[in-house]
């Protein structure tokens, strides 16, 4: 397994530390709910330096991202980001991402973990015939998520500079320690927060600043359990789990990030699944007492399948479990499915995520 530059962090703090896409990281620290608590009412730090990082830089690096990727990349404005998904000649997803422009030709693009290979190999079999260059900085680049509703009263503080006018989306490049560091207004949790992109030779005395200015506004180190939870209760995503290969982005309720005024890889398949495609995400609360898991099927009332779970969780904030599911059935927010655990169907209703936060 790889190592993140802040595993001896991980190990001192006492995390308990699992495999994920390939790298040894901490799954908890005190606790999934202490921790996911923290990020919803004060502020947590994460560890998320095994996400993968290329630069892409030449005078077709737009024209480039407009083929490969899915959303309008001609609207994102010098420092700013935007999320976004590669699609496969079958209209199914290469993986999500978030796009950074940093100059005019010059953009960041932020991939998952296990993916790194994969859009590695997939970028560069498409570049033929761009005039751009594509350079993998995953391996010397750390990345710290600092959410929770205090988030911008420390990173503020630690770099002595005024962020509260970074909008969302927006990021600021500054220098700290005589290096280079992306604050990025950005997070997957659903509460306030920022990412701090920097090479791996800070990263650890970044993460030592941030816990020690941080002891007075309570924060925590956050493991990748309450990460999951966090961006459960706001119906986000998670690759792998809720999008695939085999699932195109109108299956996934990502169209608001899919423009289909241009041409892009998968576009026609795109077009035919919203033509012809049955399988629909769908957000869930159990009305009925159970945790929702992966792999779960789904009926309906008549005891029929129409759909499995894909991501499923106790929330902490809200006190009822909550799913991510696809299901081929005609719904409406409201209906009641029944989802199959240990062989009892347990009752639960199609809602639109997020609820609020208790």
């Amino acid at each position: 397994m790889k190592k993140t530059a802040l595993y001896n962090q991980h190990i001192n703090l006492g995390a308990k530390m699992v495999d994920f896409g390939g790298f040894n990281m901490p799954i908890q620290y005190s606790g999934i709910s202490i921790e996911h608590n923290a990020v919803r009412n004060d502020v947590g730090i994460f560890d998320v330096s095994h996400m993968g990082e290329f630069i892409l830089d030449g005078n077709d690096s737009i024209n480039f991202l407009e083929y490969v990727c899915s959303n309008d990349i001609s609207k994102i404005e010098i420092e700013r980001a935007q999320y976004n998904c590669f699609v496969n000649p079958n209209g199914g997803i290469v993986d999500d991402l978030i796009v950074y422009r940093i100059d005019v030709n010059k953009f960041m693009l932020v991939v998952n973990a296990s993916n790194i290979q994969k859009d590695w190999i997939w970028l560069n079999t498409n570049l033929k015939g761009f005039n751009c260059t594509i350079t993998d900085v995953s391996e010397s680049t750390g990345l710290i998520s600092v959410q929770g509703p205090k988030s911008l009263i420390l990173v503020s503080e630690l770099f002595d500079y005024k962020f509260e006018n970074l909008k969302k989306f927006s990021f600021k490049n500054i220098i700290f320690q005589n290096e280079n560091i992306m604050v990025s207004n950005t997070g997957y949790t659903g509460s306030p927060g920022y990412e701090l992109y920097a090479h791996n030779k800070i990263i650890p005395n970044v993460w030592k600043q941030l816990l020690n200015k941080g002891e007075k506004y309570n924060i925590k180190p956050i493991g990748l359990g309450a990460r999951d939870t966090l961006r459960m209760e706001m119906g986000y995503s998670l690759y792998g789990n809720d999008i695939d290969d085999k699932t195109t982005p109108f299956e996934a309720n990502l169209m608001w990030i899919t423009n289909l005024k241009k041409e892009f890889i998968g576009k026609e398949k795109v077009l035919s699944s919203i033509e012809n495609s049955s399988k629909t995400m769908i957000n869930f609360k159990m009305i009925e007492r159970g945790i929702p898991r992966n792999g779960y099927e789904i009926k309906n009332e008549k005891g029929v399948k129409i759909g499995f779970v894909t991501s499923g969780t106790f929330s902490p904030s809200n006190k009822v479990g909550l799913g991510i599911a696809y299901i081929n059935d005609s719904h409406k927010i409201g209906d009641k499915i029944f989802i199959s655990i240990r062989n009892k169907l347990v009752k639960a209703e199609i809602i639109k995520l997020p609820i609020n936060h208790g």
